[in-house]
């Protein structure tokens, strides 16, 4: 859908913006139903004492203290890449409704090899969901994105 690659490109610009402040370059946006961007989220400081800074988890916490699980549920979550499982956790809990991702997680992994910063799950976040009592929408991948959401991690990891 040509408006799913205008909001990854939104999304990509926060992963961007997450590198540029040394984070890993994730991003993630909100969108609600009538198509406005309602929150912006990269990835934050990951750290020893707190792993749980991905773009998708920060954003979903930050929605869920702002909007109601039915508001949620009309929403749409555009990432740059798959959702690994703990952000697709933090989606179904948090209720959303449809999520897009732009790149594959197989990818990412051709990408961040054996990083101990991102050591992937080859674990579908289809497949997450399909184990959950919500009819999570998914869209995605997006081959004509891919090379847009793979630009911010040229030469970031390893």
């Amino acid at each position: 859908m040509k408006e799913d690659i205008y909001y990854l490109r939104e999304a990509n610009k926060e992963a961007i913006k997450a590198k540029e402040s040394g984070n890993t370059p994730f991003g993630a946006i909100l969108v609600g139903a009538d198509g406005e961007i309602l929150m912006r989220q990269g990835n934050i400081e990951i750290t020893e004492q707190d792993c749980t800074g991905h773009a998708e988890t920060t954003l979903v916490r930050k929605a869920s203290k702002k909007y109601t699980k039915a508001f949620l549920w009309g929403c749409t979550l555009y990432s740059t890449f798959e959702p690994c499982a703990m952000c697709c956790g933090a989606i179904y809990w948090g209720n959303v409704g449809r999520l897009v991702y732009g790149t594959t997680e197989k990818k990412l992994l051709e990408l961040t090899g054996a990083d101990e910063q991102n050591p992937t799950f080859d674990l579908p976040c289809r497949d997450v969901f399909a184990k959950g009592q919500k009819d999570i929408k998914v869209e995605g991948p997006f081959p004509e994105f891919e090379a847009e959401s793979v630009e911010p991690h040229i030469g970031f990891w390893n």
